[in-house]
């Protein structure tokens, strides 16, 4: 998908439309209001485990609130069931790779991170940070039905199926999808967006979302993983892993940098290398899941550990062996740094996002 390639007339509907819609319904803690985050255009400051135990809450505490403005009494039953699955935890990698790589290409003049609440410097990207988390959810949860993974653990907690049944599950997941496109058109502010053509910026934003989710995306990298379940080694090749975990596990990382960098003001060409960036981390991402699921417990993965082998899954180890798997993540995580050798500081976040994935523990 092009960049800024939209109609006048869809762009001006935009701007009409955003002016009429709500302030960012978060209630941001106190302790979170004002930062001193490590700024990732300097390698002597930024730490990642500093930089997470400050915006993580800032996260959570606005997805705690995502769903309020839909929140009615007759509902009630599908929003408990779209939390506690939204809710639920996790490594939120997907909306802090949206905001790091927006930091990277933030211009200097609209950057005030020192002085800036979170909530101020991240008003454009946060929208679409928890987008990408409601749609990550909603594949969690349609992932683990008996009809596809059949898990009953996720996150430490009973899959949503297991507490709402399979029908409320299967809706809830739907919800979360459609409510991503409207949080990130209902809650960006256009004007603080960077760089020109705001407007358009923010439709090719929801342009990849979309695009991430079906047949070129998480939906068609299900199926072949489906299709490949159960086939003898010989009749899987590293290229069908590599299409399935390009278009399943890569496509939500692909997005979240596109997008940071995008609403960041990035250029089209520089788009491209972020992009790049993220398919190669998203698959070391998977290689390092499929070494997790055999070495690790069930009570540190948080989900059900060997569950690869029981239903005799495709994976990276079961094709190149545990020490081949090691050293494709590696590979592929030296590979994705490589991609950003033509900046400086200000994209150590990223580079720290590629390290953390494949040193992970869960």
């Amino acid at each position: 998908m092009k960049l800024f390639t939209f109609s006048l007339l869809s762009s001006s509907l935009l701007l009409v439309a955003n002016s009429f819609f709500l302030p960012l319904p978060t209630k941001i803690p106190t302790t979170t209001t004002t930062t001193s985050l490590p700024s990732t255009a300097s390698s002597s400051t930024f730490s990642l485990p500093t930089y997470l135990s400050q915006t993580t809450p800032f996260i959570e505490s606005t997805l705690s609130t995502s769903l309020e403005y839909q929140s009615i009494p007759q509902t009630k039953k599908i929003t408990q069931a779209m939390y506690y699955s939204l809710l639920a935890g996790g490594k939120r990698i997907r909306p802090v790779a949206c905001l790091l790589s927006y930091d990277m290409f933030k211009t200097k003049q609209d950057r005030k991170q020192e002085e800036d609440s979170l909530e101020e410097r991240y008003k454009a990207v946060m929208p679409t940070a928890v987008s990408l988390e409601m749609i990550h959810t909603m594949s969690l949860i349609h992932d683990d039905l008996p009809s596809m993974d059949d898990d009953d653990l996720r996150r430490g907690k009973p899959t949503c199926h297991v507490v709402y049944g399979e029908d409320v599950a299967i809706l809830a997941g739907d919800s979360l999808l459609s409510s991503a496109f409207e949080y990130a058109i209902k809650y960006t502010p256009i004007p603080s967006i960077s760089g020109e053509n705001k407007a358009e910026r923010l439709l090719d934003v929801v342009g990849r979302l979309g695009a991430s989710v079906g047949n070129i995306g998480l939906a068609g990298g299900q199926v072949m993983d489906l299709e490949c379940e159960g086939k003898p080694s010989e009749e899987v090749t590293i290229e069908d892993l590599r299409w399935i975990h390009l278009h399943k596990t890569a496509a939500l990382l692909k997005v979240a940098c596109a997008s940071g960098a995008i609403l960041g003001g990035a250029s089209e060409s520089d788009v491209a290398k972020v992009e790049t960036f993220a398919e190669k981390i998203g698959l070391a991402f998977q290689v390092a899941d499929d070494i997790l699921d055999c070495t690790a417990s069930s009570e540190e993965l948080g989900k059900t550990a060997g569950k690869d082998e029981m239903v005799d899954k495709a994976t990276y180890v079961r094709l190149l062996g545990l020490e081949g798997a090691k050293a494709e993540a590696q590979r592929l995580t030296d590979e994705a740094k490589e991609c950003l050798s033509e900046w400086g500081e200000e994209a150590d976040g990223l580079r720290a996002i590629a390290d953390f994935i494949i040193s992970r523990s869960n």
